[in-house]
């Protein structure tokens, strides 16, 4: 039995939700998007929770959904949440968010939802504000919707050196075929192509007035070491300063040493740390 404040969050909670979120503009834009574009009515992909001493007053946040992410959590509230989902079969992929509430959360939660894949403790998050001095790459621009099947074998080839498993799964990659084919219409997946293979990639994953947040950042195996992820970064961060948001970020696994080179003199700063659990 829960002894603690902690709820499922409406629509009528949206002030005091948006007053989270302000306070974590950086970390909280994965929840901020989909708020911002779907609000906190009951939706298909996930649940946001909210713990507060009063209704109106609510200190932290938890999505429930594909991922699971704390936001603004402290012990008691990490206590809550843990107390609230430790006995709900485990239906996300990971758990992601600040390093704190993520590990908190999970060294409560794994004796249920256990064993893990992996554990990425140390993630910096990263953030730039001002245009990069490299110059960029011409050739990097948004991928056609006509271009999905090009793109693909890319986004497949990341997401399995990134998270260690095929994204093909039991369905043969639809599913993700679909996020991807979503990114390229939205005109958030940018490549450069060369004799028709892409060579380089990211995405605008998460957009908010806050922050744009990069992801899929990938370098063909022939293609590394040359400057092409520098590059082409470059060209992609102004153009998300330019029409999207003020500030762009990222996160990284600590262990990355090449990416975080190449973040750091394009201009990033580390501004948080997040941590990742893996299914």
């Amino acid at each position: 039995m829960l002894t603690v404040p902690v709820r499922q969050l409406r629509e009528a909670d949206r002030a005091a939700v948006d007053r989270v979120l302000g306070a974590h503009p950086i970390a909280s834009a994965q929840i901020a998007e989909r708020v911002a574009a779907h609000g906190l009515g009951w939706r298909a992909d996930g649940r946001l929770f909210g713990y507060g001493g009063t209704p109106r007053h609510i200190e932290s946040l938890l999505w429930c959904g594909g991922q699971v992410t704390p936001i603004g959590v402290e012990p008691a509230a990490i206590a809550a949440f843990a107390d609230l989902v430790s006995g709900w079969p485990r239906v996300c992929a990971s758990l992601v968010g600040p390093a704190d509430g993520v590990l908190g959360l999970w060294d409560r939660l794994r004796p249920s939802w256990g064993p893990e894949r992996a554990v990425r403790e140390e993630q910096p998050l990263m953030l730039i504000d001002t245009p990069p001095a490299h110059r960029g790459d011409p050739l990097v621009r948004p991928i056609r919707p006509d271009e999905v099947d090009l793109l693909f074998p890319a986004s497949v080839a990341m997401y399995t050196e990134e998270v260690g498993v095929s994204p093909l799964g039991d369905d043969g990659g639809r599913g993700y075929r679909v996020r991807v084919r979503e990114l390229v219409e939205r005109g958030r997946a940018y490549a450069r192509v060369i004799d028709g293979r892409v060579v380089f990639k990211a995405e605008l994953a998460v957009i908010t007035r806050h922050t744009v947040q990069l992801q899929g950042v990938w370098v063909h195996p022939e293609w590394r070491g040359r400057g092409i992820a520098r590059a082409g970064l470059a060209t992609i961060v102004r153009e998300a300063l330019r029409r999207h948001a003020p500030t762009v970020s990222l996160y990284v696994n600590a262990f990355n040493a090449p990416a975080r080179r190449v973040y750091a003199r394009l201009g990033f700063r580390r501004v948080g740390t997040f941590a990742t659990v893996l299914f």
